[in-house]
């Protein structure tokens, strides 16, 4: 199986976008555990667009259908990881699924590595002001996953920071937690993007304890970003 023909079969298995990440990229990146990357050269980040019409119901807060449409397209994204993992393996390399959604360390709110840093370095998006991954295709209206591979699959190329000047994430965070600061690759940490101990707080005390939410989840900067809403004009 070829790279272009792996993109093919992660797309019949749910992915929207499909790209590869040359790991040498993500070198010196914090993992959990801290070798997860040994033995490994490069990553398959898959995406899933999330439905226009379920983010359009956030106005301010997550909304009971935002939140039940969050964890099955987690699960989406885990088993169409789990088959691309099967399939790598099936052609003789090694291939690691890394859950979509798990929080191993939960006063840094991390995981096992970073999703959005994967797929800028494969190219699904750039990182945004928000610390979301934007995409051309679908702006932030887009959940993630990894798998990690030796593959000798032919990595895909980051692309160019897209936000400029707009604000409108910036000015519409509840939480006012988005610091505004614009980046050509990716921040040097979160905190220079975010006050990111107000995005947990909201999340966490606030969000996940509104009746039928229960995740720590928002969807207010996914909702207010023009990227998300250029497809559909240009769809018109």
């Amino acid at each position: 199986m070829d790279t272009q023909q792996l993109k093919s079969f992660a797309v019949d298995q749910g992915a929207t976008l499909v790209r590869v990440a040359d790991l040498d990229r993500l070198r010196g990146i914090e993992t959990n555990p801290p070798d997860l990357l040994d033995g490994f050269t490069r990553a398959v980040s898959m995406a899933v667009a999330l439905s226009d019409s379920v983010i359009e119901t956030i106005d301010g807060w997550p909304t009971p259908i935002y939140a039940s449409h969050y964890s099955r397209v987690n699960a989406l994204l885990d088993e169409a990881a789990l088959k691309v993992s099967r399939a790598i393996e099936e052609g003789g390399f090694k291939a690691m699924p890394l859950p979509a959604s798990q929080v191993l360390d939960t006063a840094r709110n991390m995981s096992f590595l970073s999703h959005k840093a994967v797929a800028v370095a494969a190219g699904i998006g750039w990182q945004g002001k928000s610390l979301l991954t934007v995409s051309p295709q679908f702006g932030p209206r887009i959940r993630l996953v990894t798998v990690l591979t030796d593959a000798p699959l032919a990595p895909d190329e980051p692309l160019k920071n897209r936000c400029g000047s707009c604000t409108k994430c910036t000015e519409a965070c509840p939480a006012g937690a988005i610091r505004n600061v614009n980046t050509e690759t990716h921040y040097s940490s979160r905190h220079e993007a975010l006050h990111f101990e107000r995005c947990v707080h909201h999340v966490r005390e606030v969000c996940a304890k509104m009746e039928h939410i229960g995740s720590s989840i928002c969807g207010v900067c996914i909702r207010v970003c023009p990227w998300g809403g250029k497809r559909k004009k240009n769809a018109a």
